[in-house]
């Protein structure tokens, strides 16, 4: 007997959540609903935990956005797991943002839920599922959502030109050109330059936005480095990627989610 497809519903607002599982059974009575995760972080534990084969990502939650838990999801995600889940994100944004998403490998609904966009994605998802294992991979459509900037989810923010750091009873004034790399810690960020660290109260999910995107480039879930300031890009027998930086010794890995932006090597 061939084993239920299961799913979880991430969703905070309960009302939306249970009409979102109620629509689902009925459009798919086989499918094996594990429940709804309230927030982004308890819906990373689950899946992680639970390893669904679906996964309905509401964009907005607390803690997390939709698009954070499947960066996050797919970093975490055990070599020995299997595929990942394939996502469905569940947004209210209109037509136009949508665009970003359609462009990638992920479905969507758009709220309020209508049944007739919900079976059209039931039907999609039952065909991937059915395909060959090389025909999905949503590890590829979040690699390809993730260069595009993340579609539109964040608004963008000026451009950062100084970090201000704390150092001894003063306040130093860190030039954003002069960064190697940014690290983060806990509700800190680690500001690495050529010849100093410095120790910034902030988290790098709020100084990301505030960033040059096209030279201040996310490697991994909490390291961001300056790309004018990477040597080499060496590709590892595991499949993995370190940069070699011009002016530290240390070496930075690239997780396997980002290491789709140094695929000319």
């Amino acid at each position: 007997m061939t084993p239920p497809i299961r799913a979880l519903i991430a969703e905070d607002e309960p009302l939306l959540a249970e009409h979102l599982a109620a629509e689902l059974q009925q459009a798919w009575p086989q499918l094996e609903l594990l429940g709804i995760a309230p927030n982004g972080p308890a819906a990373l534990q689950r899946a992680l935990a639970e390893r669904p084969a679906l996964l309905f990502l509401d964009i907005r939650m607390p803690g997390m956005t939709g698009l954070e838990v499947a960066t996050e999801l797919a970093e975490e995600w055990p070599d020995d797991a299997g595929p990942l889940p394939l996502i469905v994100f569940v947004t209210a944004y209109d037509e136009y943002a949508l665009r970003a998403f359609e462009a990638s490998a992920f479905d969507y609904l758009l709220k309020p839920l209508s049944p007739e966009r919900l079976a059209q994605t039931v039907a999609r998802l039952k065909q991937r599922l059915a395909a060959a294992p090389g025909a999905m991979d949503p590890l590829a459509a979040l690699q390809r959502l993730l260069a595009q900037g993340g579609g539109v989810l964040a608004a963008p923010q000026p451009r950062l030109r100084h970090l201000q750091a704390a150092v001894g009873d003063a306040i130093e004034l860190v030039a954003v050109d002069s960064l190697v790399y940014l690290e983060a810690a806990d509700k800190y960020v680690r500001a690495v330059t050529a010849t100093r660290d410095y120790w910034v109260r902030v988290s790098l999910r709020e100084l990301l936005p505030q960033l040059d995107a096209e030279r201040f480039w996310q490697v991994h879930r909490s390291t961001v480095v300056n790309i004018d300031a990477v040597a080499r890009a060496h590709r590892l027998e595991n499949g993995g990627v370190q940069l070699e930086l011009r002016d530290r010794a240390e070496r930075l890995a690239v997780s396997r989610v980002h290491a789709a932006r140094f695929k000319a090597l």
